[in-house]
């Protein structure tokens, strides 16, 4: 490991030396890998000391998924290991496991291997019901967020906070990285958008870890009813919103890697047309195309993949596109310039978006349909959200937990 660092760098050295334009950004890289090294982030899953004390003796309930790790280790496991009495698991859009398909329902079922009842949060309830959480005493939210507002697993926080605070129990969030927390952008969710892949009045991009983010539904009283939820945050250590922070396992299906990652705000929009974004091939949200040659050079045939995706936008046809795989994950921001190119080079406009009501919800608002319609640049439309994503900047200061 001693010899890939040192290695790598070198490189970066070798690569500002050859160009003077990027020292300032190779410096800042070195200088995150010599930090990283010496002071390794630590989940606040991946430090029990702070948190098992507090579950002793208590009947716990867990909001966890396939991201939950202790080291390597699943966080249920770690936790019966160490005989805490965990009684119940609540399982987010897909599912325990992680291998639901978007959108598909989670079921309620027992756990194969310790016997556990799992409670679905992504079916008929989407909110732990007053019967569902009245033999627990501490519910545990420890899951991978991917950065995004319409990535519903914040979503599901807010539901176990609404049912924490209607019941008097408490809530522990073991806090972890946002791979997208080192930049803010997109427009802010309008208030008649309210929906699950968009519960709160943030931009695309928040900027938040979900521990800061439930500080934030805490403290502006997004609860209904204004309640506030007894929560507790069990930090990440020596972690900071500037760094990059790969993530160790897929948060969902279809967000394979960190180029996929980073891509994902600027291609969901995409969900809401009929132009594929890589969803049934081993390169989701990676590139982007259509049965017209007209869309570019690139091509690939989404087909079935038990596991990801099934029935997929395009399936079995020929998709001519772009190919963003050469692209480097730590360069890429939140940008529209893809969905305004392709509907600009798709002949029948009026056929384009063919989910508007869709398109809306994930943008927030119905304003960003119509400016992409009247042919706006980006520029022209970024800056018509500049004031309202100004103030939930401001806004954003008092929860942080790291700066």
């Amino acid at each position: 490991m001693k010899l890939f660092i040192n290695l790598l760098l070198i490189s970066l050295f070798v690569a500002a030396c050859g160009n003077s334009q990027t020292n300032t950004e190779t410096d800042r890289s070195v200088q995150t890998i010599i930090d990283q090294t010496k002071n390794p982030i630590k989940t606040g899953a991946d430090q029990p000391e702070l948190y098992l004390d507090l579950l002793k003796n208590k009947r716990i309930g867990l909001v966890v998924n396939q991201s939950s790790l202790v080291k390597g280790k699943h966080l249920l496991d770690f936790l019966l290991e160490n005989k805490i009495n965990v009684v119940k698991i609540f399982a987010p859009e897909h599912g325990f496991r992680g291998n639901v398909d978007r959108g598909n329902n989670v079921k309620s079922e027992i756990d194969v291997k310790t016997g556990l009842p799992i409670v679905s949060m992504f079916g008929k309830n989407r909110r732990p019901t007053d019967e569902q959480i009245k033999d627990i005493d501490i519910m545990v939210f420890d899951i991978q967020d991917a950065g995004a507002r319409f990535f519903t697993y914040i979503s599901s926080m807010n539901e176990v906070m609404e049912a924490c605070a209607s019941n008097s129990k408490e809530l522990i969030v073991l806090d972890r990285p946002n791979p997208l927390g080192d930049y803010i952008d997109g427009p802010v969710r309008q208030a008649k958008f309210k929906s699950f892949v968009g519960m709160h009045p943030i931009p695309i991009v928040h900027g938040l870890t979900v521990g800061e983010l439930a500080r934030m539904i805490n403290g502006e009283k997004w609860l209904e009813g204004g309640k506030i939820c007894k929560l507790k945050v069990v930090k990440i250590a020596n972690y900071n919103h500037s760094m990059h922070y790969s993530l160790p396992v897929k948060p969902s299906p279809n967000l394979p890697n960190d180029l996929s990652i980073r891509l994902y705000p600027s291609l969901c929009f995409f969900e809401a047309t009929e132009i594929s974004i890589g969803r049934g091939t081993l390169f989701p949200f990676q590139v982007i195309g259509y049965p017209d040659p007209i869309f570019g050079d690139s091509l690939f045939i989404p087909k079935d993949i038990e596991g990801m995706q099934m029935d997929p936008e395009q399936e079995g046809k020929v998709c001519y596109g772009v190919d963003l795989r050469n692209l480097k994950p730590n360069e890429i921001q939140f940008s529209l310039k893809y969905i305004i190119d392709f509907y600009q080079k798709f002949k029948d406009k009026d056929k384009f978006f063919s989910r508007p009501e869709w398109f809306n919800l994930l943008a927030g608002n119905d304003i960003l349909i119509e400016q992409i319609k009247k042919g706006l640049s980006e520029q022209e439309i970024k800056a018509s959200w500049k004031t309202e994503l100004d103030n939930y900047k401001k806004m954003r200061e008092k929860y942080l937990l790291y700066k």
